[in-house]
């Protein structure tokens, strides 16, 4: 699952769907209704990481420190079923020019902007993938294709099948999109799914009834070799309403009997 949460703010967005004490039980009904193995969000700051821990429960881990300078402020943490999945390593970089280098801003983005990638092996097959998950610059297109080059240079050399998941503030179609499916060879799921999650909502909501003409910016890519068994947004309405502006978009998926990681 993929989900930019929407930031706890001082001040809603003049509307009462976007206070946090009205959208937190409802991301807490939904993730403990679905309960993914992995999740990746965007936007989340530290205390809204904690309430998803807690709505998840003690079997869940997480990954990710926040994007400026000093590790704090909005994360892309990558959250995980300790009991399913076994964490072999993991790093975070900032999307520059430095990414060694936390808080770093480069090529147009006024904000600093990450990914998280970590390497996973499944207790039950003992097969292993990677997960990348990130939050690309919504205002430079440059920031989003210089992103998308360093994120598919990690795919590229991943000795392990791959899925990158992240509000990627871009359709499709896009330039930057389009060279992760087309130069690095990444798939969206739901155009693979052998079945579809309900209907092919826009996944930019705003906390209204969703629309199949709506925004898609959030996705999940994979690389080739990974079954998608069913994939698409989640469009289901808890407690009257929806937990963030954006829906969540997941995936099943089924890694690949000859892709195996031994340490």
């Amino acid at each position: 699952m993929s989900w930019n949460i929407r930031r706890r703010t001082r001040y809603a967005l003049g509307r009462t769907a976007d206070r946090w004490d009205v959208r937190a039980p409802r991301i807490k009904s939904l993730l403990q209704s679905e309960r993914p193995s992995l999740l990746g969000l965007q936007e989340a700051l530290p205390s809204q990481v904690d309430f998803v821990l807690s709505a998840l429960g003690s079997a869940y881990r997480s990954v990710g420190y926040g994007r400026s300078r000093r590790g704090r402020g909005e994360r892309c943490p990558i959250i995980f079923d300790a009991q399913r999945l076994e964490l072999l390593c993991w790093e975070q970089r900032a999307l520059s020019a430095r990414p060694d280098r936390p808080g770093s801003i480069s090529w147009g983005n006024l904000l600093p902007r990450i990914l998280v990638r970590a390497s996973f092996r499944d207790r039950r097959t003992g097969h292993c993938v990677q997960m990348v998950n990130t939050h690309l610059d919504h205002l430079s297109p440059g920031s989003r294709r210089r992103s998308v080059h360093c994120i598919g240079q990690l795919v590229a050399q991943s000795p392990v099948p791959v899925l990158v998941t992240g509000d990627f503030n871009a359709g499709l179609d896009a330039a930057e999109m389009q060279e992760l499916t087309r130069t690095y060879g990444l798939l969206e799921a739901s155009g693979r799914a052998r079945r579809s999650l309900g209907m092919a909502w826009g996944t930019l909501g705003s906390y209204r009834v969703p629309r199949t003409e709506g925004r898609k910016l959030d996705w999940i890519l994979v690389s080739p070799g990974i079954l998608v068994t069913a994939a698409g947004a989640n469009g289901l309405r808890y407690h009257g309403g929806w937990g963030s502006d954006h829906l969540p978009v997941q995936a099943v998926l089924r890694l690949p009997e000859q892709e195996r990681w031994n340490d």
